[in-house]
């Protein structure tokens, strides 16, 4: 219920400026587990899609992985410049980097502990990550090719100021990707919001049968990490934001109170 309950709190602009950054500042600074890169629901691609290769090291994050992935892949990112707004612990940022050869992508999160976490685990050569606020972007005009947030904008204050903060730093021609979860009222009001950026939309796509088969394929290796990170008092309450097997998160996927989708936008030339 707990999970729940926060998802429909964030129907409340107040409430999500208040609980969701303390709550990402104490997982990054208590749980600094190495393998635990991602907080995301994961994705099972589809058999069109077909198996993503990687290496031995980061098969324990497939399904995490695989969300970003076939998110990214949808363009050519390759030399490009690419911002990630809410990068978290910042396992996302660093798969690009390695696997889909940008010229620099830059990871931003409003948890300073998250930030100070991904710099000490991933900063590197063209890749980076700083703090800063998703509504009001530290970054010029017309800055990246691309805009990536992964399961994130359902914790911002206000969606469309983001969103105009995203069409600002994007060069034009330039693609914004965007994956999240809401209920099917709340994916129509997230869809209004990208068609009143002015920006084409050239994906919406339901993954939610793919992210639930995501959830039930990682029970094992999630259940197992909590166990070991977790402390007792913490860990029925934990289960249930982590989504899984069971929780009332993956419930509502599965009976349609939750949806997931991804959608791909473009930015208008000049």
């Amino acid at each position: 219920m707990i999970a729940q309950s926060f998802l429909k709190l964030t129907d409340y602009p107040s409430f999500r400026r208040i609980i969701w950054k303390p709550l990402y500042e104490i997982l990054a600074k208590k749980i600094k587990t190495p393998e635990w890169q991602f907080m995301n629901y994961g994705y099972v691609p589809s058999s069109a899609e077909g198996r993503l290769d990687l290496y031995p090291e980061d098969e324990i994050n497939r399904y995490s992985l695989q969300l970003y992935h076939y998110l990214v892949s949808q363009v050519h990112v390759t030399g490009s410049e690419i911002l990630e707004v809410g990068s978290g612990r910042g396992g996302g940022a660093n798969y690009i980097k390695r696997y889909l050869k940008p010229a620099n992508i830059t990871g931003l999160d409003i948890a300073h502990q998250a930030v100070k976490l991904a710099n000490n685990n991933y900063a590197t050569k063209g890749l980076h990550y700083v703090q800063g606020n998703a509504e009001n972007l530290p970054f010029a005009n017309e800055n990246f090719d691309v805009v990536i947030n992964v399961e994130s904008c359902h914790a911002y204050g206000s969606v469309p100021v983001f969103l105009k903060e995203v069409k600002r730093v994007l060069r034009p021609g330039g693609y914004f990707l965007c994956t999240d979860m809401r209920s099917p009222n709340g994916m129509n009001t997230l869809r209004n919001n990208l068609v009143i950026t002015g920006m084409n939309m050239t994906v919406d796509q339901d993954i939610t049968l793919n992210v639930v088969d995501a959830i039930e394929m990682e029970e094992t290796i999630k259940q197992k990490r909590i166990s070991a990170n977790i402390p007792r008092w913490l860990a029925k309450p934990f289960k249930e934001f982590a989504g899984v097997k069971g929780s009332k998160i993956h419930e509502d996927l599965n009976n349609g109170s939750l949806v997931y989708h991804r959608f791909v936008m473009r930015k208008k030339a000049n």
